[in-house]
């Protein structure tokens, strides 16, 4: 039997206020973002889908805590799910509590068309500052970036920059980290200074822009595979590039 392949997307954006319209933004427009979709179940506590007859009227109810439960396509030979949490000002950068969301989808040709298009619509339903869309098992390597002296010491694999844990970044409008595809807020893009058109020709070939004036860029062509060695040397150029991303310049 083998594993299907998930794509992970996760946007940071400013706290969820109960009443913003925020969840309901995010749900519609992956359904808008990907034709046939409806994410009209949640997941009971043995797994099941179980059917959401009123489900804006339920999301809206389920909006709280700074956040929104899981709602899934219903299909579990293909599913697709999104759910809302809130980060702590104690754990986000600038001391500000952030509104993540969550959405896991899977990896295959039909996605990987669609996945700029899913990535922007989540972000701007959620107004995030920023966010990305990676397959699922490189993210997990990217994150081991991350370190600390006292609390991660070490040195990240394959020679890959080190990353700050997020709350000693100074800023919440300064992403964390790189993935296959980008999203950059205005407010992001203009904290690391992109674009610089002399600079960033290769990533605004691989670039649009957003109606709120951010920006989706695709790292590389196929999904980021970090086996790959031409993989890692574009993710290697994009750091150097931005040194502000990941705290490592502040």
């Amino acid at each position: 039997m083998t594993t299907r392949r998930k794509l992970g997307i996760i946007v940071y954006a400013p706290a969820l206020m109960s009443s913003d319209g925020r969840t309901l933004a995010v749900v519609h427009g992956m359904e808008r973002a990907l034709p046939g979709l409806r994410l009209e179940w949640k997941v009971s506590e043995d797994g099941r889908p179980i059917a959401l007859p009123q489900r804006d009227a339920w999301l809206a109810e389920e909006t709280k805590d700074g956040g929104f439960l899981l709602v899934c396509n219903g299909d579990e030979s293909y599913p697709v799910t999104v759910y809302g949490l809130q980060t702590p000002g104690s754990q986000a950068p600038g001391g500000q509590p952030l509104f993540d969301v969550h959405a896991k989808l899977p990896l295959d040709d039909a996605m990987i068309a669609a996945a700029p298009g899913v990535l922007e619509s989540v972000a701007e339903g959620a107004r995030a500052l920023w966010g990305h869309a990676t397959p699922s098992k490189t993210a997990v390597e990217i994150a081991g970036q991350t370190m600390d002296p006292v609390h991660k010491p070490g040195f990240p694999p394959r020679g890959r920059p080190a990353l700050k844990f997020p709350e000693k970044i100074r800023s919440p409008e300064i992403p964390h980290r790189l993935g296959w595809l980008n999203y950059w807020s205005a407010a992001a893009a203009q904290a690391i200074g992109f674009p610089d058109p002399p600079r960033d020709a290769d990533l605004l070939a691989r670039a649009r822009r957003t109606a709120t004036g951010g920006w989706v860029i695709r790292l590389t062509d196929t999904p980021l595979d970090l086996d790959n060695p031409s993989h890692i040397e574009v993710l290697m150029r994009a750091y150097e590039r931005f040194p502000a991303i990941g705290g490592r310049v502040q």
